[in-house]
């Protein structure tokens, strides 16, 4: 006959039940260390969405733009101006947002903050001074802003930008619609009595005054007559900026 199995002594007994009782501590520790994991992995994957949510803040917020981005600025500034060939004086064109597509500029949600710099602008015309209007650069409409732009009629051009880059008078002056070159401004043309001669600064400059770069404080001055309109005029060589521009 087949020998019956003894019965377990209490010391085989508690044997086993330590040993159960390690094993499923182990199969406790093995669930709990994948918790864990599963736990650092979703904590890290939020964190991702967290930090590239804020990145895309930051930059549609650093950009300034309303459906446009930094890269829309033009890599060089238009050193020429298109617009109007009528006799001065020039309003505000009534398509803001349109005049300054021409100037290859973006229309932004608010102003940019990359570069913040002003310039003052005088034009005179067969010895009269032509008034450089407001919201140039500004379609209210729209509640959009150029980084080019004029807020009032004093001749001060603001430059607010998302980033740092060169603009010129071409620009400003193709959103304001008035065509120039060297020959003309408006459908006021140069010939063997009537000269147009652009200053910066006081200074007396050559070439298309369309390429005049704009710097921080300049004093730019277009001037256009016969000789002896324009020796009535007084020509600037600074303006006093508002404390703060």
């Amino acid at each position: 006959m087949a020998k019956q199995p003894r019965d377990k002594q209490p010391a085989d007994r508690i044997a086993d039940r330590r040993a159960k009782a390690a094993a499923a501590r182990q199969a406790e520790l093995k669930a709990e260390r994948r918790r864990r994991l599963l736990v650092r992995s979703a904590v890290g994957a939020l964190a991702l969405a967290v930090l590239g949510g804020v990145g895309a803040a930051v930059a549609s917020q650093s950009s300034g733009s309303h459906g446009s981005t930094a890269a829309a600025m033009p890599a060089h500034p238009r050193t020429t101006a298109d617009g109007r060939t009528s006799a001065a004086p020039w309003n505000a064109p009534a398509d803001a947002s349109a005049a300054v597509a021409a100037a290859g500029l973006p229309m932004l949600s608010s102003e940019g903050t990359a570069e913040h710099i002003h310039t003052h602008l005088d034009v005179y015309v067969d010895g009269k001074q032509v008034t450089v209007p407001a919201l140039l650069g500004i379609d209210e409409s729209a509640q959009q802003i150029s980084p080019l732009h004029t807020h009032d009629t004093s001749g001060v051009i603001h430059i607010e930008s998302p980033v740092q880059t060169d603009f010129t008078l071409g620009q400003f002056m193709t959103e304001w619609q008035v065509s120039m070159s060297a020959d003309h401004i408006g459908g006021s043309t140069t010939d063997q009595t009537h000269a147009l001669t652009a200053y910066v600064n006081g200074k007396a400059v050559s070439g298309d005054p369309a390429a005049i770069v704009l710097h921080a404080h300049d004093e730019i001055a277009l001037v256009y007559g016969t000789a002896a309109e324009n020796s009535q005029v007084n020509v600037p060589n600074s303006y006093a900026f508002a404390a703060g521009l």
